[in-house]
């Protein structure tokens, strides 16, 4: 450093040191023009323009072509940290290379990895999560954001971003729903999977996400720095999600004005407004006015420019040099990538059913069939693949391939004539005198597309108009997919998916969206070739048939769109059976974001993956073909129906026993499982408890006659406890690798307070004293050994006191909601007779009651013992009417209820909000 330059720019000075030294150097202008994702420039001290979020979360995305690897849920599914942790790594490389190039259209904030636990597998974003359980979410997301950060321990080579805090798993109104969040479900399943990459420094920012939690904007959680900035060994950036500050006032409609949501937003721990674009000036206006009305002090603007900063400092922006420097456009898409593509892929299937058939031999001629047999599809946080190699190349550099994508091929006919495409692409017309088709590809849910046999073009809507121009669905706003409506006399309407907007045809047969169903054309849809017999006919003249079927994961179940069913498309479903029924060695593969269920049982062999990338041809051929042991697990449950599931906005998974963790019916294939082309055996299980630290030994053995890959899974169970406990709870697994014959002895070591749960009635988390089970296997009900251990820890005393309404222990008919803006969750009554439950209160020397609760229309509380219908009514309270936040304390006189009982708070009337219960002596 020469003498002349401040200490900020010199890498020896404390990191601590220099982001004071920068912040001292800053005006206040200045500072809250570093608050928006474009963070503006500072001339007078060399700071150029910096900007947030690139997308990373697969690969690198949005920026043009480079290496594609399998979506978030194929990437965990291989189990394989390691892997995962070297793909967040070439993706960083490629992050690099393409800011080397142009600084300003990548940057190196990079908004990934996804660690929202895949509570719902109805999900629109399902593809971009890791796995139902959260401590396997937290692993494999800190294995990736540790590949994104580099291994240089002071230097960030990408900075990662943990998306979307907190309790985000439904995109139906996802600005306006709010996520019941129990204490207990919120420190064991949600806050567990965005713990450990922050707390182990590989994750360096946030984003909240786009719902309310207890009735507060997840943008405004008090959580941000009460505890995800707690658990950061460093400064943590906040980044808001796309135009979610806007929400504030808007959807949400949380506060009145801006500049009073922006500085809460700011208080509550938000550092970067993503919102407007590339346009800061409305945003940093609403700050700039935050702080002359006094809603904002300089001192909160300096805390999150100290998070901001921090993160430039820590990517080298202001050192002479780092270890980075030298990564060029040689990295994208270099053979080394493509090979841990492929890598990544085939590791990722997961043999779900296989009767035999594979892996295959003898086999010169296959039938590949489906729509997704010979095309790879993109998702909307995918990198543009820069080649495909789709199931039918891949299968075809093995032997004979005859292929179909098994597709109707239809008619439109309206009284005026035939629907005939324009041969240039242009718009879609009824004409008398001609003729057209189009092939019919079924997407699930009602979705369908169309696709012109004239141009090989899919039909779309420009300005109104139907055109056939497009390669596929795509985009954002997908404008390819439409509906169908019976009408009169076995006919049709078209509606169009994205606008709502019906076809319609005008003088001059020009096909054009219209608002009223009445203007709808009739359509008659005939079916010139059928694409399920044309598959028959096919599979029937193979030595085996491989029937590709899946999602397109931008149509029926995408971000803004959840699946309302688990089912695969009809049209596809209806494929499987006919190519099963004409050929019996029929491999079933599907490739989706999400589990998928389908009707026929009989297919002898079933694969699945998510969307594979650019290698996935190459990745399944070995698979089928044996070169390689499907190594794949399920990281969520399949289960049989949507009918098994819980409402779609029940965040309660304890409750609605969700997740393989308290799901107590039959799964379709449950959390871990996948099969092998081998044979494993467990023996020998041996379980101690020494020094704090559970150890468990187990044997596991090769017993086929083929190299194969077994994934030895742990869970533990604790059988007795105050609360409701999972069936069984994963701890840890490891992959063993293991040759004919061959044995190992596969081990876990779990610290004992880990096994600890959350205690509503002390707000900490406890170790009960209480009998466990260990289970080990290869998935979450295949246990194939099982041991008995002790631990010793706590008792859980009654409470007495004060006591939360949130928390409680059980509820009926009950909201959890802000208990103000700032802070503090209480609890609402939804219906008359609703209710919550406290176990074990103590009311020993108790006179007195005092209620902290409220009520738009007002009301009454019934405490009961031992049952919210009969129990004995041991106090009532009148609950006045008040404000919403204006709550008022009421005692009520206590019957003689001396001694433990268990405590049924009754709301006699909707719309009550209590916050606290306090059991007391009288004056």
């Amino acid at each position: 450093m020469t003498m002349h330059e401040p200490p900020f720019r010199d890498p020896s000075v404390p990191l601590a040191d220099r982001i004071d030294d920068l912040v001292r150097r800053l005006t206040l202008e200045e500072k809250v023009g570093l608050l928006h994702q474009y963070q503006a420039p500072v001339e007078r001290l060399g700071l150029g323009a910096f900007r947030t979020g690139t997308e990373a979360l697969h690969g690198l995305a949005w920026l043009g072509p480079a290496t594609v690897f399998p979506q978030a849920v194929g990437l965990a599914s291989t189990w394989d940290l390691d892997l995962v942790r070297r793909v967040g790594e070439a993706t960083s490389d490629e992050v690099l290379a393409f800011h080397h190039k142009d600084p300003a259209g990548a940057g190196l904030n990079v908004w990934a990895p996804v660690v929202n636990p895949l509570r719902d597998p109805r999900w629109g974003r399902n593809e971009e999560g890791y796995s139902e359980d959260p401590w396997l979410t937290g692993v494999m997301a800190t294995a990736y954001a540790r590949g994104l950060r580099g291994s240089a321990p002071e230097m960030l080579k990408t900075a990662p971003t943990l998306k979307h805090f907190l309790a985000y798993n439904n995109e139906t109104d996802r600005c306006t729903t709010s996520s019941s969040m129990p204490p207990r479900v919120l420190h064991e399943h949600e806050l567990p999977a965005f713990r450990p990459a922050i707390e182990q420094g590989a994750a360096v920012a946030v984003m909240p996400s786009y719902n309310l939690v207890n009735g507060r904007p997840a943008h405004l959680s008090p959580l941000i720095n009460s505890v995800l900035r707690e658990w950061a060994p460093d400064e943590l950036l906040v980044v808001s999600d796309a135009y979610a500050p806007g929400n504030l006032t808007s959807l949400q409609g949380y506060h009145d004005t801006l500049p009073e949501a922006y500085a809460h937003a700011v208080k509550a721990g938000l550092d970067s407004f993503t919102q407007d674009d590339d346009r800061s000036q409305a945003t940093l206006g609403h700050l700039r006015e935050a702080l002359e009305q006094g809603l904002l002090a300089e001192e909160d603007v300096d805390a999150a420019v100290r998070h901001a900063l921090s993160i430039r400092l820590r990517l080298g922006e202001f050192d002479p040099a780092t270890p980075y420097d030298d990564i060029t456009d040689s990295v994208v898409n270099c053979p080394e990538h493509q090979a841990l593509a492929r890598e990544a892929a085939r590791r990722s299937f997961v043999l779900l059913k296989n009767e035999g058939l594979l892996p295959l031999a003898d086999v010169t001629r296959i039938a590949v069939i489906g729509q997704l047999g010979d095309t790879l599809m993109e998702d909307w946080y995918s990198g543009t693949l820069p080649y495909a190699v789709t199931a039918r190349a891949g299968l075809a550099e093995r032997c004979e391939t005859i292929f179909c994508e098994a597709v109707d091929r239809v008619t439109l006919t309206a009284d005026a004539g035939p629907v005939v495409a324009d041969p240039a692409g242009g718009p879609l017309q009824i004409k008398a005198a001609e003729a057209g088709a189009f092939d019919l590809f079924d997407w699930g849910g009602g979705a369908y597309a169309l696709r012109s046999v004239t141009t090989g073009r899919f039909v779309s809507v420009e300005a109104g108009t139907l055109v056939n121009d497009q390669p596929g669905p795509n985009g954002w706003e997908v404008r390819e997919t439409f509906r169908t409506e019976e009408r009169p006399r076995g006919t049709l309407a078209l509606r169009h998916i994205s606008t709502g907007c019906y076809v319609g045809a005008g003088e001059d047969g020009v096909l054009r969206l219209v608002d009223d169903a009445d203007q709808a054309a009739w359509l008659a849809m005939e079916v010139v070739r059928s694409g399920t017999e044309q598959a028959a006919r096919l599979a029937a003249d193979a030595d085996v048939a491989v029937v590709v079927v899946g999602d397109h994961p931008l149509v029926n179940g995408r971000e803004t769109e959840d699946r309302m069913t688990l089912a695969l498309a009809s049209a596809q479903d209806a494929v499987v059976a006919a190519v099963r029924k004409a050929n019996p060695r029929t491999v079933l593969v599907i490739t989706s974001g999400y589990p998928l269920t389908w009707t026929d049982d009989e297919v002898p062999a079933v694969l699945w993956s998510a969307h594979g990338g650019q290698e996935y041809g190459h990745a399944l051929a070995e698979v089928l073909f044996g070169d390689a042991d499907p190594e794949g697990r399920l990281t969520q449950t399949w289960y049989r129906s949507e009918q098994e599931l819980p409402d779609l906005l029940d965040y309660d998974i304890i409750a609605s026993d969700a997740t393989y963790l308290y799901f107590r019916g039959t799964p379709l294939h449950p959390f871990g499982h996948g099969l092998s082309y081998t044979t494993f055996e467990y023996a020998d299980l041996r379980v101690r408890i020494a020094d704090g630290v559970l150890t468990a030994e187990v044997t596991v053995t090769n017993t086929g006659d083929r190299p194969g890959v077994e994934v030895v899974q742990f869970y533990t169970h604790q059988q007795r406890s105050r609360v409701k406990q999972p069936l069984r709870r994963l701890r840890g697994f490891e992959k063993a690798r293991l040759a004919p014959g061959e044995s190992r002895t596969v081990t876990l070591t779990l610290p004992v307070p880990e096994l600890a749960f959350w205690d509503v009635t002390r707000d900490r988390f406890v170790v009960e004293s209480a009998p466990h089970q260990l289970m080990v296997g290869r998935s979450a009900t295949d246990l194939r050994l099982s041991a008995r251990f002790e631990v010793e820890g706590e008792i859980i005393p009654p409470q007495s006191g004060v006591l939360r309404a949130a928390g409680h222990d059980e509820y009926d008919a009950i909201t959890f909601v802000d208990e103000t803006k700032a802070d503090g969750d209480a609890v609402r009554s939804d219906a008359e007779g609703a209710w919550i439950l406290f176990r074990q209160v103590d009311l020993t020397g108790a006179t007195t009651c005092v209620a902290t609760a409220g009520s738009a229309e007002g009301g009454m509380i019934t405490i009961r013992r031992g049952d919210p219908l009969y129990g004995q009514a041991v106090a009532t309270v009148p609950v006045p009417r008040t404000d919403r936040y204006d709550y008022h304390a009421i005692t009520a006189p206590l019957a003689t209820a001396d001694g433990v009982h268990d405590l049924y708070v009754v709301f006699e009337n909707d719309g009550v909000t209590l916050v606290q219960l306090d059991f007391g002596a009288g004056a």
